[in-house]
């Protein structure tokens, strides 16, 4: 019987003792998967990292270095690192779009305070606060706010006055920030100085996001496995899409899942909802949300990247640090129902006010034929088959890594390095079992009976399989009937 070294020759004829390992039966049970997140925005001019390099983010603070405090990329990695700190995350800048506008807002104070108090302003989800003086002038007090807008640099906007008028830009140019929400008062308690009245004239009038082609271009062959992305324009989704359906083939096998997010109306984002159809990207309906949709798309790409295991429901995950829109504007159960048939992620809000994932869903509504699918509807679907073809390549690649091939029933020594289809399937079995004991699939008979792992016609080089897991689902709904007796 021979056996097949890999690196001590066969002939050799100096005396010694030549030991070679082989690593092909050391690992046991399911690899883990380095896990990487992206995040894609806009930066500040002159910020220190130039847009379309990728660089790796350890922390909210360098982000604010990298690409400008108060830049939008900057709010999205703050939001992130406070979902989770411990993913491994890079960021891509962009910068804005030349032929872009900026979008604007105004805040215009009138009347008279009769009394002592506080004016509490929300520009994109932060509090920005003026002291109010009775008898104090509108003019001084659009002043002291204005004055207070340019001091905060985290802020998304700049701040101008005119009189009693604050006039609000944004810092980006392009769609996304006309979606930033500015009102006064949010927290319960919170009201304006009897005599003080204001109106709100809402941000817009921004157009041209950049082009997401600069990301896709920078980040070259390199997997991420979670992209953050803040435009929802039709240009930007559909490269996002195409780039990410390219990548998951079989052919590249790089996986990754995009987030983004939509502010508005219930009309507006099932609107955009339904006008998409990848499995490859989730939408989140922020709603009315005083925090900026860009924000949301962080802390739902953060906290769905954090979660260890892609078969468990994300439903009743904290979004830390977002703001919910207030009880008028939450969307009712019809609501969001409807908004889950229209491709559109939904939350709830709990007792306390903090926001919660209620279903985390892709925009894939419908197969190429038109007909309803819900094949890839949940994220928790693309996770789960994602981790297991990576789990077969690499089981293959580790058992199997210079073998030779030959025909079921060949008779050949033990200590040979030849595979047969046989052994591969016994090997698929095992692997299946691995993930029984993860959680992952389920039906054991059912995998052994439809398993094909035949040797190629075509090709005597080459083993084709039909692999077919059932793969575990969610508990999502309980229905019951109670048949009460008196």
């Amino acid at each position: 019987m021979s056996i097949s070294f890999n690196a001590i020759p066969i002939n050799i004829r100096t005396p010694g003792q030549y030991i070679e390992f082989d690593n092909s039966r050391a690992v046991q049970g399911l690899p883990a998967i380095r896990h990487k997140i992206l995040v894609v925005g806009q930066r500040l001019p002159g910020s220190s990292v130039a847009a379309g390099v990728p660089v790796r983010i350890l922390s909210a603070a360098q982000g604010e270095d990298a690409f400008g405090r108060g830049s939008m990329l900057a709010a999205m990695l703050n939001a992130l690192k406070a979902a989770n700190s411990y993913t491994e995350c890079w960021a891509v800048a962009l910068d804005d779009n030349p032929a872009g506008a900026a979008a604007t807002g105004t805040i215009t104070l009138s009347g008279s305070p009769t009394e002592a108090g506080t004016l509490n302003a929300y520009i994109g989800g932060q509090l920005v606060q003026v002291g109010v003086m009775s008898a104090a002038t509108t003019g001084s007090l659009a002043t002291a706010l204005g004055a207070a807008v340019n001091a905060d640099t985290t802020l998304p906007v700049t701040a101008a006055v005119v009189g009693s008028v604050v006039t609000l830009t944004a810092k980006h140019k392009g769609e996304v920030q006309s979606a930033l929400d500015v009102r006064l008062n949010y927290f319960s308690g919170e009201r304006t100085p009897k005599g003080l009245t204001s109106a709100v004239v809402p941000m817009s009038g921004g157009s041209a996001n950049p082009d997401l082609q600069a990301m896709i271009s920078a980040i070259g062959d390199e997997q991420y496995h979670t992209i953050i992305q803040p435009y929802t324009d039709a240009s930007n989704l559909g490269k996002l899409e195409t780039m990410l359906a390219q990548r998951f083939g079989p052919l590249v096998q790089k996986e990754g899942q995009a987030f983004t997010a939509v502010s508005g109306s219930h009309a507006t984002c099932t609107t955009l909802g339904s006008t998409r159809n990848s499995p490859h990207v989730s939408i989140l309906g922020a709603g009315r949300s005083p925090s900026p949709s860009y924000v949301w798309a962080a802390v739902a790409g953060a906290v769905d990247a954090y979660e260890p295991d892609p078969a468990r429901p994300r439903q009743t995950l904290l979004l830390p640090g977002l703001l919910a829109p207030v009880i008028a504007d939450r969307w009712t159960r019809d609501e969001r129902n409807l908004a889950l048939f229209d491709g559109i992620s939904t939350t709830v809000v709990d007792a306390g006010g903090q926001v919660l994932i209620e279903r985390l869903i892709t925009t894939y509504q419908s197969n190429a034929f038109g007909v309803a699918d819900v094949s890839y509807l949940d994220i928790e679907t693309l996770r789960t088959i994602a981790y297991l073809r990576y789990t077969v390549r690499a089981r293959i690649a580790q058992k199997f890594p210079r073998h030779k091939l030959a025909d079921d029933g060949t008779n050949y020594g033990n200590g040979q390095a030849i595979v047969t289809p046989n052994v591969i399937r016994a090997e698929l079995v095992s692997l299946f079992m691995d993930w029984m004991d993860a959680g992952l699939a389920e039906n054991l008979e059912q995998f052994k009976r439809d398993l094909i792992v035949q040797r190629s016609s075509t090709d005597a080089n080459r083993v084709d399989a039909i692999i077919p897991p059932d793969v575990v689902n969610q508990f999502r709904v309980f229905a019951a009937q109670v048949q009460f007796r008196l």
